[in-house]
């Protein structure tokens, strides 16, 4: 590798899509249409000549969830969720050449996962690579400007999905991942190292605290927005932080939750409360001292106390966001819904009464 190539970064255009490994994809998919408005878009099984696996894949805007379900007892797919629960198997970045970026990738130290190789069918070509990250965890890169079909060759496109509402959801903001205590650096130079990122924020558990619990986080990002991978580890603190809680259920670093962009938070939460979703709660109290902290906002207060969303203001901007409670019955994955206007940041306003309201939450599954 030379001096030049170490320089570069990997050539990354964005998120391709969020593959989860669950354990029944066909009811996880009418929730993720039901509560969150996707729209079914393609499927893979045994009706289209896959024998050993059921994936479904569900768009909204450029937001692409892909679910895949084992169908045998011995299969990866299910044996990856008896360890872990439903969660993310896959962060797939789409490039715009994959042999190339798995091959940077590799020179720079990357665990290889999967070999370049192109699938074809009548619509075109797909190259893919896949790289392996924190846990269980891998990137797959994409290469699909010569493709057309509705994901991948061997998907049968839905053309029509009675189910799905839209709720405004447009973009993946960022993705975090938790990692056992003391590994957070080592995260944050992999992806410094092997992707060319660098670091947007770093929060110290003085930052990230409240009475009881700590953790610590950083974030790396491409430099372009396009990718913002949040890394959080736990830090010493008087009770069990969230970071434990995860890792003891997840049985291992993962993702931990997915930040979904909208132009309207007021009117998406409403939507998402309507079909069902749950969301963390603040007290009153937080209004008060939010509207002095942050200011004026286009929105209306009593609106955004009604629903229950956080607000935080930076140097470039505000941005408004709410979080959702785990939405399986592990305490694992959850979302967060997110408005930005102007801002880059990621709430730390809002952290120490979001870190009371999940120990609440904790204190009622007796993890605290």
């Amino acid at each position: 590798m030379d001096d030049h190539d170490a320089r570069r970064d990997l050539p990354l255009k964005g998120y391709d899509a969020i593959e989860f490994w669950v354990g029944n994809a066909k009811q996880a998919a009418h929730f993720y249409r039901t509560a969150f408005g996707f729209k079914l878009v393609g499927y893979a099984g045994p009706e289209t000549g896959v024998r050993d696996r059921a994936s479904y894949v569900l768009q909204q805007r450029s937001i692409r969830f892909v679910l895949t379900t084992g169908l045998t007892a011995d299969h990866e797919v299910t044996r990856h969720q008896a360890v872990h629960g439903d969660g993310v198997r896959d962060v797939a970045f789409r490039v715009p050449a994959a042999e190339e970026a798995f091959r940077m990738a590799v020179e720079r130290g990357a665990t290889p996962f999967t070999e370049p190789e192109v699938v074809e069918d009548e619509h075109g070509k797909v190259v893919r690579a896949a790289i392996r990250a924190y846990g269980d965890t891998i990137h797959t890169f994409v290469q699909r400007d010569d493709y057309s079909g509705v994901y991948l060759p061997g998907y049968q496109a839905v053309d029509a999905d009675p189910l799905a509402r839209p709720v405004g959801l447009s973009a993946i903001d960022h993705v975090v991942c938790n990692v056992e205590e003391g590994e957070m650096d080592t995260w944050a130079r992999f992806y410094e190292r092997i992707m060319g990122f660098s670091q947007l924020r770093h929060f110290d558990d003085e930052a990230i605290s409240t009475e009881y619990t700590a953790l610590m986080s950083k974030v790396l990002w491409d430099g372009h927005g396009r990718i913002k991978l949040p890394i959080n580890e736990p830090a010493e603190g008087k009770k069990k932080s969230q970071i434990d809680e995860y890792l003891q259920y997840y049985g291992s670093p993962g993702v931990q939750h997915l930040a979904l962009s909208t132009g309207d938070i007021v009117a998406t939460v409403r939507q998402l409360r309507d079909n069902g979703v749950s969301f963390l709660t603040v007290p009153d109290e937080y209004y008060l001292g939010a509207k002095e902290r942050v200011g004026e906002v286009d929105e209306s207060w009593d609106d955004l106390q009604e629903l229950g969303i956080l607000v935080d203001r930076d140097d470039e901007g505000y941005l408004l966001q709410i979080f959702t409670e785990p939405v399986e019955d592990r305490p694992t994955v959850f979302y967060e819904v997110i408005e930005r206007h102007g801002a880059m940041g990621f709430g730390v306003g809002n952290f120490k009464a979001l870190f009371e309201s999940i120990e609440r939450a904790q204190e009622r599954r007796g993890n605290l």
